[in-house]
């Protein structure tokens, strides 16, 4: 009876999940480490890998959340000080930090094939152009992401969904309390005196582009490097003929993907089409959607011409649209003669369905793709291959709506960071096929992000033959990485090169 008590109590010690009211509960501050070994471009990379929880904590000390993360450090480094720490978020708001773990950056990636279809058995395998060579990596999740939770505070509750939301779900309470808990990070891995940079995907664009400028305003810490992966607008606006007419080249990308165009487009390669496209979207589509109802009819004709061109549409759709052609309504009408949809994120991706009828798609056809992959490898990668342990659910998507959006600031903050620190430089990454945050607009946010030139040299921008994920395609998972490589190391200063200004001589 002894020995079945004792066995008893361990079953109990090892389940750390389970309390005294049988509640899942995050473990608020604990760490798993293990150990592993990879290929990187031929050469081999020794590494750790932890994953654990830390807290968050407001002015009086108290923790108010627990986050979720998973550390890479090289272990045959001996001398960290001129090692990258890149810090990583994904978007949503609401997203995990699943995204570019398991299909970018990190050194393991999706089993899927070479154009990112998901395949079975699912799981992980080796990435061979993981970043870990040159970085090491943090990626972080939010809260009510992943495993990352709201505590209850002193009496046992929760806070109310306002007080949530006034703390965590907003623009700028969720840069103030990453910021916070990103300092933790660093003073606890002794990474202070390391080149830092962050990338950040979608939403996680917003929330870089804020934490530059509230690290170095409020934590102190100055950052290398920005990276910017399918930026959302950053608090740029692009409303009405702009937001219109840069559609146009995403429109032409999916359309030339399909062979939906006329032969002599179809002919042509992407890298050549495209600028002629953006070349008519700035010079002709703008000025002519400007005119609106007060364009000629001989004009508005032959802007439709145009438009249908490159977008694959037919010039009644155009004109019946007032030559605004909804993104929606594309990914709806584009194939529709073939019984087929688009995908939103990713263009490459069809859909079937009910009826051929309609104003838009039934659903996405790439994110159903992407959770059909990512949702059972990131729970078997965490459990299995890094040991980490719990009855939480792994959320994909996390409750934080409503989210608080006034105020976003973010491009503007991003470019008074990059003012005040010579040292910081930004690269954009955008897949062509992205309809959510499409490649030209994010060529608009980079070009508005600084409207002096005075910065533009520390401003690049890296297009890729694939959507919203663009790493999921094998081709551009090598030349994305090697991209990243390639701006971390070009962003490394030289020793004791000073981080300042040269005066100008008239």
């Amino acid at each position: 009876m002894k020995k079945i008590i004792t066995i008893l109590g361990l079953l109990l010690l090892a389940s750390p999940m389970v309390n005294a009211e049988n509640e899942r509960v995050i473990n608020v501050d604990d760490t798993v480490v293990t150990k592993h070994s990879i290929k990187v471009k031929g050469k081999k990379v020794s590494y750790s890998a932890t994953t654990g929880t830390q807290p968050v904590w407001d002015a009086e000390g108290n923790a108010t959340a627990s986050l979720f993360y998973t550390y890479y450090q090289r272990t045959d480094v001996k001398d960290n000080s001129t090692r990258p720490l890149v810090i990583s978020f994904n978007g949503g708001p609401g997203s995990a930090s699943v995204w570019m773990h398991v299909a970018y950056t990190g050194p393991r990636v999706l089993n899927v094939d070479s154009e990112g279809y998901p395949l079975q058995p699912y799981g992980v395998k080796t990435n061979e152009f993981s970043i870990l060579d040159v970085a090491d990596i943090v990626y972080v999740n939010p809260v009510n992401t992943g495993y990352s939770r709201v505590l209850k505070d002193k009496e046992g509750k929760l806070p109310s969904k306002d007080k949530q939301k006034k703390m965590f779900f907003g623009v700028n309470a969720d840069v103030k309390y990453l910021a916070e808990w990103v300092n933790s990070f660093v003073s606890r891995n002794n990474r202070w005196r390391s080149p830092k940079f962050l990338i950040g995907e979608s939403y996680g664009t917003s929330r870089v582009s804020g934490l530059a400028l509230e690290l170095q305003n409020s934590q102190w810490m100055y950052i290398n490097g920005v990276i910017l992966v399918s930026p959302t607008d950053l608090g740029i606006k692009r409303d009405g003929i702009v937001k219109q007419a840069n559609r146009l080249p995403y429109f032409a990308a999916t359309a030339w993907y399909h062979k939906a165009l006329s032969n002599d487009l179809q002919q042509k390669d992407l890298a050549q089409l495209l600028p002629e496209v953006e070349i008519f979207t700035i010079n002709e589509y703008i000025p002519a959607l400007a005119r609106g109802g007060f364009i000629s009819d001989d004009e508005k004709q032959k802007i439709a011409k145009k438009v249908a061109y490159y977008s694959g549409l037919s010039v009644d759709e155009v004109l019946r649209s007032n030559l605004d052609i909804d993104t929606s309504y594309f990914w709806k009408e584009l194939l529709r003669s073939r019984n087929q949809t688009v995908g939103r994120l990713d263009s490459r991706y069809l859909g079937i369905d009910e009826k051929a009828t309609g104003s838009r798609p039934d659903y996405n056809a790439e994110l159903t793709s992407w959770l059909h992959s990512f949702t059972p490898a990131i729970n078997y990668y965490l459990a299995e291959e890094l040991n980490y342990k719990t009855d939480l659910k792994y959320n994909m998507f996390g409750p934080v709506h409503p989210w608080d959006r006034t105020g976003n600031y973010t491009g503007e903050n991003l470019r008074q960071a990059m003012a005040q620190n010579p040292y910081l430089n930004v690269m954009i990454q955008a897949g062509y096929y992205d309809g959510a945050t499409n490649y030209f607009d994010a060529k608009y946010t980079m070009w508005q992000l600084d409207r002096s030139s005075i910065m533009k040299d520390r401003l690049s921008f890296k297009g890729y033959r694939s959507g919203h994920m663009m790493y999921l395609r094998y081709e551009d998972l090598q030349k994305s990485n090697q991209d990243l490589r390639e701006f971390i190391l070009k962003s490394l200063p030289r020793e004791n090169e000073p981080a300042k200004y040269e005066s100008k001589m008239n």
